[in-house]
């Protein structure tokens, strides 16, 4: 009877280690991931969540960790780092840096907001009806801002006497408040933010508030996507190209089901409000990832000659010695078919 107890004690195991040696083996298969988001958890970040609850990672054999950020230019710069090997974030901080550095920026790999949200707000019984009208007001924005950054080139477009435009600054989650309060006469804000910020202090954007957006006045530059190292890029093609297709499917997913995107937030996050994260999430769909553009070459993609333009117009604005070629840039060679990207919204 002893025998024959030791024996099992001894296949049990036996098919223990095995277990524990197939469980490691699985782990050393997968590559790990770490992803960062260019902010708090929102509702624009639910496709990435959801390609996790949906299995789309790990079926490229991917091990992801999703960490918030406090900025869009920040996630380059931590990807930079090599605080993380990708993440969520600007492709007009790259091209900065790619400037400055050559060959050690993060590279632009599925490119996701195609219309800039960037924009100036103001009240809808403000005096400013034009663009012109901003001379003499006082404007509001984070002093690092990246819509206050490009106010120049966008004076410049717009025959702005830029002498003659005050600036305040203040924490980013001030601005709509003093906007409100009539501390400012309008602010430079990224307009997917602020849209929701306004709805959840019971003001309708539409109606309540008159909007510049950069896009519609001369500056024409893509925005957030997703990004990779440089480092990462080079030795782990294969899970750069996993990364993009289970991201796409996770946006596919998203498009398709915005309630379900909604859930996967939620799961993270139960406190958020998911009615308003919704409506976030359906907002930027429609105002920065779905462009005409969009439709001729599918989401993650765009065009070398705008970007070449975009390019330019950073030049100006912040002074770049170098102006970065759209391959150091961008790298579409893991997008999936344009078949599988013809996606729309409405």
């Amino acid at each position: 009877m002893q025998s024959l107890k030791r024996r099992l004690a001894a296949v049990l195991v036996g098919a223990l280690a095995s277990l524990a040696l197939a469980g490691g083996a699985q782990a050393q298969d997968s590559t790990a991931v770490k992803f960062v988001l260019d902010w708090k958890l929102q509702g624009v970040h639910a496709w990435y969540y959801l390609a996790q609850d949906l299995g789309y990672f790990a079926q490229e054999k991917l091990d992801v960790t999703i960490d918030q950020g406090d900025g869009s230019a920040a996630a380059v710069t931590k990807v930079m780092a090599g605080a993380y090997q990708a993440g969520f974030g600007d492709i007009n901080a790259i091209i900065q840096n790619a400037a400055n550095k050559p060959g050690q920026a993060p590279v632009m790999v599925y490119q996701i907001y195609n219309r800039t949200p960037f924009a100036l707000m103001t009240r809808a019984n403000s005096p400013i009806k034009s663009l012109k009208d901003l001379e003499g007001k006082n404007l509001g924005s984070p002093a690092g801002g990246a819509a206050f950054r490009m106010f120049g080139t966008l004076a410049d477009r717009n025959g702005i006497d830029k002498s003659k435009v005050k600036w305040t600054h203040m924490a980013p989650n001030l601005q709509e408040q003093m906007l409100l309060r009539g501390q400012v006469d309008a602010s430079a804000v990224f307009s997917v933010t602020s849209y929701m910020n306004l709805v959840a202090q019971g003001l309708d954007p539409d109606k309540d508030i008159r909007w510049f957006h950069y896009a519609d006045h001369g500056i024409d530059l893509y925005s957030n996507g997703v990004l990779v190292s440089a480092q990462f890029l080079k030795e782990k093609p294969q899970a750069v190209a996993g990364l993009v297709r289970a991201i796409h499917r996770g946006l596919r997913a998203a498009v398709a089901d915005p309630d379900a995107a909604i859930a996967a937030v939620v799961k993270r996050e139960p406190l958020i409000n998911k009615d308003l994260e919704k409506r976030r999430l359906i907002y930027a769909l429609r105002t920065v990832v779905f462009t005409p553009e969009v439709a001729e070459v599918g989401v993650g993609d765009l065009k070398d000659d705008r970007l070449r333009r975009s390019v330019e117009q950073l030049a100006s604005a912040f002074e770049m010695t170098r102006q970065p070629a759209p391959q150091e840039i961008f790298d579409r060679r893991f997008l999936p078919p344009l078949a599988e990207r013809k996606l729309s919204f409405k």
